[in-house]
């Protein structure tokens, strides 16, 4: 399974949607790299969360992450949470997506099968798994309208998550399979 410069991305966007490391900001530059030559609005945004992050120490980012996402959050990373709420729905999807996990020979770890990270992973293993109805489904009916909620719940902030949501939602709102494969 290699990874295309789809997954490349969905794997970057998935290491700046989950809690900091210390490597955030070159994960950030190459990712922004990467989103500039596929789709210049989104790069826009990625960048706009890059300047709102870069003057903030590792500390301050992992603080504003955990108030935007973890502790009392802004909005919840987990798209099954964004469809569901904490309705029985929530549960047969996480169950769907840990089948379609094992299927593939994916793990979520330690983390909820439908955080969007481990989504994000999942869907860029490799472009034929991309490709298939369950991962066409859980894209367009899932991992779409989830991060449109999360947009909505951040409403007028000036939360750089925001930004990097928007980048998020635009590359896989707006920029076809195929031109992304050439890219």
């Amino acid at each position: 399974m290699s990874k295309d410069i789809i997954g490349l991305l969905y794997a970057q966007f998935a290491d700046l949607i989950s809690y900091p490391s210390g490597d955030l900001f070159s994960i950030t530059e190459s990712c922004l790299g990467r989103v500039r030559s596929v789709h210049s609005e989104a790069a826009d945004e990625l960048e706009a969360f890059q300047n709102g992050i870069q003057n903030l120490s590792v500390q301050k980012i992992e603080e504003l992450y955990t108030v935007t996402f973890d502790m009392q959050p802004v909005c919840y990373p987990y798209a099954g949470y964004q469809l569901f709420g904490e309705s029985y729905k929530r549960g047969a999807f996480m169950a769907q997506l840990n089948e379609a996990y094992r299927t593939f020979g994916y793990s979520s770890g330690e983390e909820l099968p439908d955080h969007l990270a481990v989504i994000l992973r999942f869907l860029g293993l490799d472009s034929a798994n991309r490709q298939g109805g369950f991962c066409q489904t859980l894209l367009v009916e899932g991992v779409t309208p989830a991060i449109e909620k999360m947009l909505k719940a951040f409403a007028e902030s000036q939360n750089p998550y925001v930004r990097l949501l928007k980048a998020l939602q635009l590359v896989l709102s707006h920029t076809p399979e195929k031109e992304l494969s050439h890219a």
